[in-house]
């Protein structure tokens, strides 16, 4: 009787581990995502003065780390609106990287960390 306690007390704290070890991103726009590169996908809100970007970027890691996917995380979804900006044939005023908004997670299944990041942009003068 012991043991099958003890083996159903096991099955339950492992069953919890993984869910604990599975986490979401928030997300903030309710919006189509399209493709970038193999690691993000991006949507668009329109705004009168630029428009606000966010991404939605994660990549497997062995070993988490993520202060790296936060900082790649930061770095595309800059490189994501400076495109959105040249395709529209606009200039950027410079973003403020402590104005972007991250939400981090990470899938301790698959070992995928992913992140999600919200810039507002303004067009240049």
């Amino acid at each position: 009787m012991g043991s099958s306690h003890s083996m159903r007390l096991a099955s339950g704290l492992t069953l919890t581990a993984l869910l604990v070890g599975c986490a979401t991103p928030v997300k903030h726009v309710d919006g189509p995502m399209q493709t970038f590169d193999k690691n993000t996908r991006f949507a668009v809100v329109e705004r009168p003065d630029g428009f606000g970007v966010e991404i939605d970027y994660s990549r497997y890691q062995f070993i988490p780390e993520s202060d790296a996917v936060a900082a790649a995380c930061r770095q595309q979804v800059m490189a994501v609106a400076y495109d959105i900006a040249d395709k529209r044939g606009k200039k950027l005023a410079p973003i403020n990287e402590q104005r972007i908004q991250i939400s981090m997670g990470r899938n301790g299944l698959s070992g995928i960390t992913s992140c999600r990041a919200m810039a507002v942009t303004e067009y240049a003068p």
